[in-house]
């Protein structure tokens, strides 16, 4: 399978970076790269997850993240990185917008 990342997912690892590194430098970079790393084996686990309404979710291994994908035309489309830590409120909005999209 392919696995595609959308603009709005990228900007969720982004702000995950700026997070970890104001916390240690170096902290950063190795959040993106775990992240990514875990991105990327969906080509091969995508589908064994649960499923949130019409997104699949998945926690990183290393941080209190959940990475929320979709599978269409044997694409996985990543539509959020999310840090599980903030307001179950704020998660279920963005959940709720990206099922739009």
């Amino acid at each position: 399978m392919k696995v595609r990342t959308r603009a709005s997912a990228k900007k969720d690892l982004y702000s995950g970076y700026y997070f970890y590194e104001q916390q240690e430098v170096g902290i950063g970079d190795y959040f993106v790269n775990t992240i990514s790393a875990e991105v990327s084996s969906l080509q091969v686990t995508a589908g064994i997850h649960s499923k949130r309404g019409k997104l699949f979710r998945v926690k990183s291994k290393f941080f209190p993240y959940w990475i929320y994908y979709s599978i269409k035309d044997n694409t996985v489309r990543v539509v959020a990185i999310l840090d599980a830590r903030q307001s179950p409120e704020k998660i279920y909005r963005r959940e709720k917008k990206e099922i739009r999209k």
